[in-house]
């Protein structure tokens, strides 16, 4: 059983900086301003031989009401419910406030185990603060600085004591069992590699803003995880979140929404954005979620382009289906468009849903399914050729300067996504037009719509190894005879 540590307190105290300490990554944004943080954060966090589950929360702040602070706290308070410790930190610098007292109080009723910490307690300017802290009525305060890793000794003290009496309690309940749990089966030469709970299907979901990403992931969750609202522009982190969806266990990403590069100015947005580009990287499967009342527009096509230049597979989705009329007469339009705007991804699923109601969730996970199967295709060496050789007689290569370009041999090298080589002379020459064919007939006849491919066209090493020497003369011949007896 694993212990859960959820971090809590005021905005701008140091949460964040000391979440991305106890994981020993810098997953969650950091900035000076306060309120970066909104949605919870779960990371595997680290002291010494203790290992946990730490958990990033928003700001707590005093609205109760529907506003966006409102709902940042409610989600406050329910990580609170659900983790075994809480770490309640305070500013040392700016001392005990009344908000501080107020959450004191909320902690000591709805939590077993709070750990009251001083943060930014470094140098002679926090004693005070480290002093009134003792008021809270939490007991000794761990004297912290998150920034540069001071009282992480004491912070280790606290927990282990807890962790210990966890492990007993674990001990004392868990059951007997001599089931076998090893799943390591020869996996199948060319089979996509199996999807388990050690290494899920990671997908990532990004659009633009208030596309309803975090919507769709809530419904997908069958709980309120992740913070939404009618607001644009709610999530900033990208938030990764592990799920077993129909029995298909995943790591889902929630990306920041992405606008266009010259309207994003402010250094916390720029943050937002690099993470969720970080999590496509990151992702094998990107779901590209569009809003119905608006689709295609310039942003959604570069960032389907995005994830198709990264190498990911990419699924289309268009939410708020449920509000549309004419859904017989939109769908048509909407395949016109993406055949159109986005060739690149010819054959990529374009599914329907809506977050909402949960319409087309089941379609959407087939389709993230396929996609990341023919990501995974391999084909072997021999049907390559066989299809090459019909290729070439379909359509031959051109001749440039009146020398025909011959394609000799082709394999693939790489899977995730499909890569093919193919020796050939004068690759330099070989046009993007050609190569788009051959691209094509990869997809139709080996059956891989929509996955990026890459296609290389590589030269021959059987080259005169004499080209270039000069002819040696009879005197030189005579030489050489001469000089070997």
């Amino acid at each position: 059983m694993s212990l859960t540590l959820a971090i809590v307190g005021r905005p701008n105290v140091g949460k964040s900086t000391l979440f991305n300490r106890l994981v020993g990554k810098r997953l969650a944004l950091v900035d000076d301003q306060p309120g970066v943080t909104r949605d919870l954060r779960e990371g595997e966090g680290r002291l010494g031989d203790l290992r946990f589950t730490v958990v990033d929360t928003a700001g707590l702040e005093e609205a109760t009401d529907d506003s966006l602070q409102g709902r940042m706290r409610r989600l406050t308070e329910r990580a609170v419910d659900m983790a075994d410790v809480c770490l309640f930190m305070i500013d040392a610098r700016a001392g005990v406030t009344p908000t501080d007292e107020l959450f004191a109080e909320i902690l000591r009723k709805r939590s077993d185990h709070v750990i009251l910490a001083a943060n930014k307690a470094e140098g002679s300017a926090a004693d005070a603060g480290v002093i009134e802290a003792y008021a809270l009525g939490l007991g000794e305060p761990v004297r912290l600085s998150a920034e540069h890793g001071e009282g992480l000794n004491d912070l280790y003290s606290q927990l282990m004591p807890v962790a210990d009496r966890m492990a007993e309690e674990a001990e004392r309940i868990a059951p007997e069992t001599d089931v076998d749990l090893d799943e390591d089966e020869a996996a199948e030469e060319g089979a996509a590699p199996a999807i388990t709970a050690a290494k899920p299907l990671q997908v990532a979901v990004v659009g633009r803003p208030n596309a309803g990403k975090s919507t769709l992931i809530n419904k997908i969750l069958g709980e309120e995880r992740l913070l939404t609202g009618p607001e644009a522009g709610i999530t900033r982190d990208a938030i990764s979140l592990r799920i077993d969806w129909k029995g298909t266990p995943m790591r889902v990403f929630d990306t920041a929404g992405m606008r266009k590069k010259a309207k994003v100015q402010e250094k916390l947005e720029k943050l937002s954005v690099s993470d969720g580009l970080r999590a496509v990287k990151f992702a094998e499967v990107v779901v590209v979620l569009l809003d119905a009342a608006i689709p295609f527009e310039q942003q959604d096509l570069r960032i389907a382009d995005l994830a198709e230049r990264e190498g990911r597979a990419v699924v289309v989705a268009v939410n708020k289906w449920d509000i549309e009329d004419s859904k017989q007469e939109k769908l048509r339009d909407l395949k016109e468009a993406f055949n159109r705007l986005l060739p690149q991804l010819r054959g990529a699923p374009l599914i329907t849903v809506s977050a909402k109601t949960g319409r087309g969730l089941d379609r959407l996970h087939d389709a993230i399914l396929r996609a990341h199967d023919v990501w995974n295709r391999r084909v072997t060496t021999a049907a390559l050729n066989r299809w090459l050789t019909a290729m070439l007689e379909q359509h031959p290569p051109p001749a440039p300067a009146g020398r025909r370009i011959k394609l000799r041999y082709m394999t693939q090298a790489k899977t995730r996504p499909p890569g093919f080589v193919v020796m050939c002379s004068q690759p330099d020459k070989m046009p993007e037009s050609y190569t788009r064919y051959l691209v094509n007939g990869l997809r139709e006849d080996f059956d891989m719509p929509g996955t990026p491919i890459r296609l290389t066209m590589r030269g021959q090493g059987d080259k005169n190894p004499y080209k270039g020497k000069k002819k040696a003369g009879p005197s030189k011949l005579r030489k050489h005879l001469k000089g070997r007896a």
